[in-house]
């Protein structure tokens, strides 16, 4: 059945991009067909596009991570999670293409879901969850101790709290006026961004900062993460490469070899936590798949306070 994908036809940011009719192509050895139920919409949608330069890759297709519905499948086709069957719901995340109406992926990348678990949640779960698993686990942070998490009151953040919440992990989390509700929601101890930032953490955290961790960017936060941690190898960011080169500490990236492999390790654990209802994605807005160059538009300006999804 004919639908409509996203893609970019240039590297020029959102202007670049379009929606095309679209069959997905049948699915070979080791592919499933899934009918797109939900998309997650987040930033490296639109850093891609940007980063890239080669004409030959063009049109880029846009969306890394889905939930929906298989349709099809080709023979010796497993799932990440194991055994799938056509009309089962999966999850999917490293894929290219999400932004559509159905797409072909590698069946690996799917796992199939609970049936508790709501598509929106599924969808948008799975790039924030693996980064905020990783920010975590590169850390090195243990019971007891607290870290200083900027961006806290995203999706990466709700997602990070949740996760330090049940190691026990204390977390400080800066973000925006209006947002505190959003960091104490999950746990956190909430510091609105703005003059002596490094002081008003330092005065909010019950112990010394042992590991400050980006999610959110700009000289501010870096600024703060550079005073209150010592040691670089414990200052690590999303968003920021820029100032992770200038001042010697880590920029964590999904295409990283072993970031990937660290994030492909992680997905059913988070999934299962999402089924057993001890983890949640708070979902901001959701967006008609027509409308996917707006919602892009709002997770760019970095003011989504939660998940966007797109709903084909």
């Amino acid at each position: 059945m004919t639908g409509i994908r996203w893609v970019a036809d240039g590297f020029g940011g959102l202007d670049d991009f379009r929606a095309v009719a679209c069959e997905p192509a049948a699915p070979g050895p080791g592919q499933l067909t899934v009918r797109v139920t939900a998309a997650g919409v987040n930033p490296a949608d639109l850093k891609h596009t940007l980063r890239a330069s080669d004409p030959a890759l063009l049109p880029l297709p846009i969306g890394y991570e889905i939930a929906g519905v298989v349709t099809a499948m080709g023979p010796r086709t497993r799932a990440g999670s194991g055994a799938v069957s056509v009309g089962d719901r999966v999850a999917a995340f490293r894929v290219h293409g999400g932004y559509a109406s159905a797409i072909t992926i590698p069946a690996e990348k799917a796992f199939v879901l609970a049936d508790a678990v709501p598509d929106d949640q599924a969808a948008g779960l799975l790039l924030a969850g693996c980064t905020a698993a990783e920010l975590l686990s590169r850390s090195g942070a243990v019971s007891g101790e607290t870290v200083l998490l900027h961006g806290a009151s995203g999706a990466v953040g709700a997602v990070f709290l949740q996760l330090a919440r049940r190691a026990g992990v204390t977390v400080v989390g800066t973000a925006g006026p209006g947002r505190s509700d959003a960091v104490a929601r999950f746990g956190g101890i909430p510091v609105t961004y703005g003059p002596e930032l490094a002081r008003r953490v330092r005065d909010a955290a019950p112990g010394p900062v042992v590991a400050a961790l980006d999610a959110a960017g700009g000289p501010e936060a870096t600024a703060a993460s550079l005073e209150l941690v010592a040691d670089r190898d414990r200052i690590l960011t999303v968003v920021d490469r820029e100032a992770a080169r200038e001042y010697g500490f880590d920029a964590l990236s999904g295409a990283d070899p072993a970031s990937a492999a660290f994030r492909d390790g992680v997905r059913g654990e988070l999934l299962d936590l999402l089924a057993a209802g001890e983890l949640t994605v708070p979902i901001a807005r959701t967006f008609p798949l027509d409308r996917a160059v707006e919602a892009l538009r709002l997770v760019a300006a970095g003011h989504a306070g939660g998940k966007v999804v797109l709903i084909p």
